[in-house]
């Protein structure tokens, strides 16, 4: 008698993660949110406000909110737009300035000088 292989290895599809999303797992919900309130935020002012015929109109709004649409369905990096945009302000507000010496140039002693930490003083211990 001939035993057949046992084999316990799946195939994981490739949608396993896919839940929560949206148009068959490619766009996020986050991003389609802020995709259609970023096109009404600025297409209601294009459609009337501005003073145009119908033909221009038409033409300004494909050239402006077609590819917003599409930037904010994307996103950037993996991210939604107000994700990224947290991310550029937290680095605005947490970038270091670093400061190299210049190797052979002579300085003056005062610029040598550490100022001291501002707002910080050591506690000293009682022996």
């Amino acid at each position: 008698m001939e035993e057949k292989e046992y084999s316990n290895v799946y195939a994981i599809p490739a949608n396993y993660t896919d839940s929560g999303k949206l148009f068959g797992g490619m766009v996020e919900t986050r991003n389609a949110v802020e995709a259609v309130f970023l096109v009404v935020l600025v297409g209601y002012p294009e459609l009337m406000w501005i003073p145009m015929s119908t033909t221009i109109r038409i033409v300004v709004m494909t050239v402006t909110l077609l590819p917003l649409a599409v930037v904010s369905f994307m996103g950037i990096d993996g991210d939604s737009l107000l994700q990224y945009l947290g991310h550029i302000i937290a680095f605005w507000f947490h970038r270091r300035k670093l400061h190299f010496r210049r190797i052979g140039y002579k300085y003056d002693p005062k610029q040598l000088k550490k100022p001291g930490r501002k707002g910080k003083k050591k506690k000293r211990r009682k022996a």
